[in-house]
């Protein structure tokens, strides 16, 4: 059976120091059968000269190479690579982060056990500092070595709302569910918790417990300035949110998006985000209480009879 085709879109803006060593990366992989498409965003740093030196010592490994020439922003200069993407998968690589060699063979491997309603697959990543040295894993584990708390699979969608729990590097994603979303939404500061919450709706995810990639943390990256007043990240946060509302069905699911708001509610007081916070105010103002209520009132009934419950027993 002829193994399925994995576009692997690079995307770099001003990740000079670490471009050579995530390109690598790619050329590594024990499953061979990718193509890459970098993207660089129109860098202010030196990452178009190193693309372009890469490029020409490894000719032909690269199907497509975007130099753009102004900024377009993540989400939207994706998009222009994802548009050249023929694989049935797609892996979205920040140019700042590394791939272990079995990434491909094991994300695809997993695939091929699931039906088609799982759109998918993450897996657990070690955490590096600018430098490359690890620091740690991206999920605790308890004494079993499991993650805890559990990495859930299947409908996550309440879950995407109530938490951040999956690591973006480290999915590989079905051509199908970017296809049925029209891609990442162009107009947003950043791109996953969007995807999680529009792609959840309708498609299924697989956790994988392994360590496939190592994800860089610095002081430029996008996530340290999410709540610096002014920063464009939160306004996008509360347009997903908003999102969010509109597609909410259960108990559960609502409850997930009241602990999602409230808690950007209180970071953006925290950071002095006034004009956010008094948004998120509103919005959690707005959302139907006796949903949300529900399944915490059951929790907190089930620990309130548990002494009774002791008491009763023969």
């Amino acid at each position: 059976m002829r193994k399925s085709v994995v576009s692997i879109i690079a995307l770099s803006y001003n990740h000079a120091p670490f471009l050579v060593e995530a390109l690598d990366s790619v050329l590594a992989q024990t499953y061979l059968r990718w193509e890459l498409i970098i993207v660089d965003d129109a860098s202010t740093d030196e990452s178009a000269a190193v693309v372009g030196r890469w490029v020409a010592a490894h000719p032909g490994r690269a199907a497509h190479v975007l130099l753009l020439p102004h900024r377009h922003g993540a989400c939207a200069a994706f998009n222009r690579g994802l548009a050249l993407a023929t694989g049935e998968f797609v892996l979205d690589l920040a140019t700042d982060d590394v791939l272990l060699p079995t990434r491909l063979e094991e994300q695809v491997a997993a695939f091929a056990r699931l039906d088609e309603s799982y759109g998918v697959v993450y897996s657990d990543v070690e955490l590096m500092d600018e430098g490359g040295t690890v620091l740690r894993r991206h999920y605790r584990r308890d004494a079993a070595n499991r993650p805890h708390p559990a990495a859930p699979s299947g409908d996550v969608f309440a879950h995407v709302l109530g938490h951040f729990f999956i690591s973006a590097p480290s999915m590989l994603i079905r051509r199908a569910t970017f296809d049925d979303l029209g891609g990442y939404d162009a107009t947003l500061a950043y791109e996953d918790f969007d995807f999680w919450v529009r792609s959840s709706r309708r498609w299924r995810y697989h956790f994988l417990d392994q360590v496939l990639t190592r994800k860089r943390l610095h002081p430029r990256s996008h996530s340290r300035r999410q709540y610096q007043p002014g920063d464009p990240q939160l306004a996008s946060t509360i347009r997903v949110c908003e999102k969010a509302r509109t597609l909410c069905r259960t108990p559960a699911e609502w409850a997930g998006l009241h602990r999602r708001v409230a808690f950007e509610l209180r970071e953006a007081v925290r950071h002095r985000c006034w004009p956010e916070a008094a948004a998120l105010a509103r919005l959690l103002a707005g959302l139907p209480w006796q949903q949300w209520l529900r399944p915490v009132a059951s929790r907190w009934l089930a620990v309130l009879a548990q002494p009774w419950r002791s008491r009763l027993a023969p």
